[in-house]
């Protein structure tokens, strides 16, 4: 019996541009022929590839916008079906009203990311190449985006194929090499197959570490600043925002609530929050604000603790505070105020961990606490060629690298050193989407907005 042919894609709509009104609006429709639909809706037939004016019409005839259609056949199309991009007046009235004209000509609402998977699904895009385009929508700094784009063009899927490449001859090698158990070691030393899987280790270890730094791109960290009231976190949020952001007095409880705001250092975003100062107090207000400050804390990737450098601060008040920080936030302890003690700017380290001495209001010493975020966020610069990675893509390059050193401690029993090797081939290979699971591919694509 025959199996029977594949079923046409059905077609779906959705608003492509964002919510809201703007000078041009976007409706993007794709499906299996849309040569009709489009004749339907416009009353005429398009031309490939060609930007052509006309009025997009409502089932009696009557204009509901006019703008400009484009239509890319397939397979030369962004999903690899026919899909239509109608270009219009981007009032959130006429696109919901053009939406609704291409569903009753038989297009269905799109769902997140739809398009996208789309093309994922006819060979377009490998999943890595799908994910930046979520990753270049959201990049919040200039060079996250710049990464993004070199991931959408596939130079983190040709390292990642690179790598399997090896694998593969590094399998078929050893594999071979199994039917003539008499010969293992002498062929597997002739073809240097421990030097190839050094060199396989040594790839995925580069591919990792620009990875991680390229996670920091991507998400960025938490930074809290804690402390008791007018010890100087507004001022510092202010130094590093370089901008007035928060409000500054010499009255203790002036902040009130969580302020956030965002800054690059390198390019790598931080989100500084600045808390209510940390305190006993009778104030129904301000208590609901330290309530809150302890919220943002266990959120908190590094905390950084305040203290005034012209008083003396007793342990036991900071081990009141340390006893309710988390334990896998990191801590840096910052003197601020020097300018009114006559200490200088540094950098001090011992037991109770780095201790830096700063002006907040002059500025001082800023640049040991910019390059202390650093640190702490492992960051080292990579020039063009950080990863923009997603958690997923380093849980499978640490998942392969620990496969690629197990396979290396197991030299002498070779059908065990083949296992290994092609467990790793099947991590990276979920990077690119060359071994997925669909409940893998819902949750992916599920995070992208409509129209995309």
């Amino acid at each position: 019996m025959e199996n029977p042919a594949p079923r046409p894609p059905d077609t779906i709509a959705a608003i492509a541009t964002a919510p809201g009104r703007g000078g041009i609006g976007v409706v993007r429709v794709s499906g299996a022929s849309l040569i009709d639909f489009a004749a339907a809706l416009c009353g005429r037939v398009p031309l490939p590839r060609r930007a052509m004016f006309s009025s997009f019409l409502d089932a009696d005839g009557a204009a509901i916008d006019e703008g400009i259609l484009l239509y890319f056949p397939s397979p030369a199309s962004f999903t690899g079906e026919d899909v239509l991009e109608l270009q219009g007046h981007g009032g959130p009235v006429v696109m919901q009203m053009l939406l609704e004209r291409c569903v009753a000509l038989g297009a269905r609402l799109a769902e997140p990311g739809e398009f996208t998977r789309r093309a994922f699904l006819n060979g377009k895009l490998d999943l890595a190449q799908a994910e930046s385009v979520a990753d270049l929508i959201e990049a919040s700094t200039a060079a996250a985006a710049r990464s993004a784009v070199r991931s959408l063009s596939g130079r983190f899927s040709e390292e990642i194929r690179r790598i399997v490449d090896a694998l593969i001859d590094l399998r078929m090698l050893v594999e071979a090499t199994l039917d003539f158990p008499e010969e293992e070691i002498e062929f597997l030393e002739r073809a240097r197959a421990m030097p190839r899987l050094d060199e396989i280790r040594a790839s995925l270890e580069g591919v990792l570490d620009r990875a991680r730094q390229g996670a920091l791109l991507r998400s960025g960290l938490n930074v809290v600043l804690v402390g008791e009231p007018n010890v100087g976190k507004s001022s510092l949020l202010n130094q590093l925002a370089g901008e007035d952001r928060a409000i500054v007095t010499d009255i203790a409880g002036t902040t009130r609530d969580a302020l956030r705001e965002t800054i690059q250092i390198e390019g790598i975003p931080l989100h500084i929050i600045d808390t209510a100062g940390l305190r006993e107090t009778a104030d129904a207000v301000e208590r609901i604000g330290i309530e809150r400050t302890w919220r943002e804390i266990e959120r908190a990737d590094v905390i950084v603790r305040l203290v005034d450098a012209c008083v003396a601060t007793t342990d036991a008040a900071l081990e009141t505070i340390d006893a309710r920080l988390p334990s896998t936030a990191e801590r840096i302890t910052v003197a601020n105020k020097i300018d009114l003690c006559g200490l200088v700017p540094g950098r001090l380290e011992g037991e109770a961990g780095v201790r830096l001495q700063v002006s907040a209001k002059s500025g001082a010493g800023m640049d040991l606490l910019r390059a202390e975020l650093l640190r702490i966020a492992g960051w080292h610069a990579h020039g063009e060629d950080v990863i923009l990675a997603r958690e997923r893509h380093l849980r499978a390059l640490r998942s392969a690298l620990d496969h690629v050193l197990a396979a290396a401690g197991q030299a002498a029993a070779l059908e065990l050193f083949a296992e290994e090797l092609r467990l790793a081939q099947e991590d990276l290979g979920e990077i690119t989407g060359e071994f997925h699971a669909d409940d893998l591919l819902g949750v992916i694509f599920s995070r992208f907005c409509i129209g995309k």
